[in-house]
């Protein structure tokens, strides 16, 4: 019987590369989340290290000016830093929602297709089948008179 073949396999093969490239978005996106927090990371680590030198610097003994005034600055410019990378990251966190919502639209769209030429195949399998069936029967039949006419003759 004839193979089957499904009209929509092009608009599949779109729907399959936007999915894709959703999912690379999507994949870029966290990446970019990633980076974000280990910067975060960082600068936490880098704060901890300034309230370290305040501590140092503030000791007993004489007390240093100048290196409490370079801690002063270096920790205003981490905690600016750390200001940033907080909206950043909330920015980066909503784009990952999106890019999510996204996505899952484009594997529905493809699952969708997918189901559809799955639905078509088993109806094209079960039309063959009953067409070998009609055929079958249509040779036994023939076979059957033949056999009839030479057993009446």
């Amino acid at each position: 019987m004839a193979d089957f073949k499904f009209r929509l396999a092009t608009l599949l093969q779109l729907r399959e590369t936007t999915r894709d490239e959703r999912g690379a978005e999507l994949a870029e996106a966290h990446r970019a989340e990633e980076a974000i927090t280990k910067q975060m990371t960082y600068v936490v680590h880098e704060l901890n290290s300034v309230q370290a030198e305040y501590r140092r610097a503030a000791g007993p003994g004489t007390v240093d000016l100048d290196r409490l005034a370079d801690a002063g600055r270096w920790e205003f410019a981490l905690r600016t830093r750390q200001e940033e990378l907080h909206r950043q990251l909330e920015t980066a966190k909503a784009e990952i929602e999106r890019l999510q919502q996204r996505f899952a639209e484009a594997h529905r769209d493809v699952r969708v297709l997918e189901n559809l030429r799955e639905h078509q195949a088993d109806q094209h399998r079960q039309e063959d089948t009953r067409q070998e069936t009609k055929q079958l029967d249509e040779v036994a039949r023939q076979r059957f008179t033949r056999r009839q006419s030479e057993a009446n003759a």
